[in-house]
């Protein structure tokens, strides 16, 4: 007979499940939506928050961080938000649309919503979408994520977000910001799924502002990329979010599709951004880059999971972190491959610098094969920065600070422009230099 021991709850968790029974009954969704947020609260008091005894938390013990548990970030004006986007400058002059949301709430009236339009793009309330007929669909949960804590975090309690969809073959002439602003102190809990018909292209930028330091940010962004059809992803977990931001990727591929994703982290003290790829139709591609910088005691968790479910399809996973003082870099990736999926090809490199002696990095890179006409490979390094390199720059009359940073900087903008994307290659190259030049 097998006996399950319950599990002593934390305060952060206890709390989390009294908000979850406070809140649930003003919570979007129909039934079925609401028979999902149980289920999920359910796992929270049996499971508890993902901790270093689950394997995919190994290095990211969410549990020992999480020491109470915010409350879900209050609605706010459009005004309020407003003034607090003035200050989000973090793509510059960049020209692009913008969807805006504040506080965990979409705000058409501050979005390009006609703009987009015009362009074949509609944005929907993900509220007004869960409360429809196919609600409970759009929290469907990937095979390849199993039970996570983090995904079942935010099925309990998302708030809102959009549903992005792009008409077939629509090409968006300029990239398309999602922002998530904190305007006051909470938690923002979110979802937005972005649909691609047959042979449509968008570039897509994420972007989290305000209320640095407090609060969480749980973010799922769900995409579907139909036969054809094209994605450019950025994201930018930034030291503009909240102390703690989870952010979620859950990615299915039509038949000669491209996805192609950087998530960009520097800043936050607790972030991870994990990303659940799965190939639905053959000859398609996914490249997905990954970028981290950490710095005093803050984590940088990059984590994913490509599934090749069908024969010929290709992935690229390339990772750089730099971490400096007592920070933690994680990468955990794997690449599964069925026993039908053949003449696959999956590649994954992490590569990771080390400034000081105290930093740490995790590098786990995984392939588990069942076919056997395919062709796989995984490698990961660490390290510091090269001496002869420095003192090659050095004797050419470059400052010692001024040749680690360009030193730093070549490292790190090899994935940056191999991702390619021109409109945010300068942007986030900045970002870099803006970190390094923070004594």
């Amino acid at each position: 007979m097998n006996v399950t021991t319950p599990i002593t709850l934390t305060q952060a968790e206890t709390g989390l499940l009294d908000r979850f029974d406070a809140a649930r009954a003003g919570l979007a969704g129909s039934a079925p939506v609401a028979a999902l947020r149980a289920e999920a609260a359910a796992q929270l008091r049996a499971k508890g928050l993902p901790h270093r005894r689950v394997e995919e938390y190994k290095y990211s013990d969410l549990r020992a961080f999480l020491k109470s548990a915010a409350p879900l970030a209050a609605a706010v004006t459009e005004a309020e938000a407003k003034a607090a986007l003035a200050s989000a400058g973090l793509l510059g002059n960049l020209d692009r649309f913008r969807i805006v949301i504040a506080n965990g709430t979409f705000l058409p009236g501050l979005s390009d919503v006609a703009a987009l339009a015009a362009e074949g793009v509609s944005v929907t309330d993900f509220s007004t979408a869960l409360a429809g007929e196919g609600g409970a669909a759009l929290l469907a949960q990937p095979k390849s994520a199993g039970s996570d804590g983090v995904l079942a975090l935010n099925t309990a309690f998302v708030q809102g977000g959009v549903v992005l969809s792009v008409k077939a073959g629509a090409e968006i002439a300029k990239p398309v910001e999602l922002i998530q602003i904190a305007v006051s102190e909470g938690a923002q809990v979110t979802r937005c799924r972005v649909e691609l018909a047959e042979g449509a292209q968008l570039r897509l930028i994420e972007t989290f502002a305000g209320n640095a330091g407090a609060g969480e940010i749980n973010a799922v962004f769900d995409y579907v990329v139909a036969d054809k059809a094209k994605l450019a992803s950025t994201r930018l977990l930034t030291s503009e979010a909240a102390g703690a931001v989870l952010a979620t990727t859950l990615s299915r591929l039509g038949a000669e599709a491209e996805l192609k994703t950087l998530g960009f982290i520097a800043g936050p003290e607790f972030a991870r951004n994990q990303q659940f790829v799965a190939f639905a139709g053959e000859h398609s591609e996914a490249k997905i880059y990954g970028v981290s910088m950490a710095r005093g005691k803050a984590l940088a968790d990059q984590t994913l999971i490509v599934d090749h479910a069908v024969p010929h399809c290709n992935s690229r996973e390339f990772f750089k972190t730099v971490l400096d003082g007592e920070a933690r870099g994680v990468y955990q990736g794997r690449i599964n491959v069925a026993q039908h999926a053949q003449k696959t090809d999956g590649e994954m490199m992490t590569q990771a610098l080390l400034l000081s002696e105290g930093a740490e990095m995790a590098n786990k890179p995984e392939l588990e094969i069942f076919a056997d006409d395919v062709i796989c490979a995984h490698g990961a390094t660490c390290g510091q920065i090269d001496e002869d390199l420095l003192f090659y720059l050095r004797a050419r009359g470059i400052p010692e600070a001024e040749a680690r940073t360009l030193l730093v900087l070549a490292f790190l903008s090899e994935a940056i422009e191999e991702f390619g994307e021109d409109d945010v290659t300068d942007v986030l190259e900045q970002r870099v230099r803006d970190w390094l030049a923070v004594a």
